[in-house]
């Protein structure tokens, strides 16, 4: 598959404090956030390169109205435990991004509703209007959000990129399924360091695994 920088952009999903500070709600909850957290810091070494190469970077946020009037079966039947937490509220701390992101000026941050960063979004349009083709993935997690937003993408005929060491999961054996479900039918799942190179190239070449 091949990538190339002037089509591309970074999309970072959800690096939010809810999901990656110690003191956001899925750590409150006892699950342990190191590897989401080290993943962050990966996605944001993946920003400066992304801009250095000129791609324009999105980061998602998951965010649902004060009310959850927009939260459907995900926290009346699915995750009942995220109304239960008040988690994912706007205006609440858990939403906002982790203090170590520092998005841009020329960043784009994209409010979504449910997993996948297409639905109920603007992406579609603000990926058609800046010329973009291929989508470079990070974030978390690796089996919900990150998973929905690289097979919407690739069903949008996006060439679809997960750089495995900037995607994190609270547990491993859904992480690995997930990466390996979307090496499989979805896109590429790439190294760090060769979509670093990539970037720096401005193209390459990643076959299939």
């Amino acid at each position: 598959m091949r990538f190339a920088a002037r089509e591309a952009a970074l999309i970072l999903i959800d690096l939010q404090r809810g999901f990656v500070d110690e003191e956001g709600f899925v750590a409150v909850q006892g699950r342990d956030v190191s590897a989401s957290k080290r993943a962050a810091l990966r996605g944001v070494a993946l920003a400066a390169a992304a801009r250095a190469a000129g791609m324009k970077v999105i980061w998602t946020r998951h965010v649902l109205r004060a009310d959850y009037a927009d939260g459907g079966l995900l926290v009346t039947e699915i995750r009942p435990r995220l109304g239960e937490l008040g988690a994912l509220k706007r205006g609440t701390p858990d939403i906002e991004l982790f203090d170590g992101a520092s998005p841009q000026p020329g960043d784009i941050i994209v409010d979504k509703p449910r997993y996948s960063a297409f639905f109920g979004t603007d992406l579609d349009v603000i990926l058609a209007a800046n010329g973009i083709r291929s989508l470079v993935v990070g974030g978390v997690t690796t089996s919900m959000c990150v998973e929905t937003t690289a097979r919407d993408a690739a069903q949008r005929d996006l060439r679809t990129f997960v750089v495995r060491e900037a995607v994190a999961d609270f547990d491993e054996a859904r992480h690995a399924a997930s990466l390996a479900a979307i090496a499989f039918g979805f896109g590429r799942v790439v190294g760090i360091d060769a979509m670093m190179a990539a970037m720096d190239e401005g193209e390459a070449s990643f076959p299939a695994a």
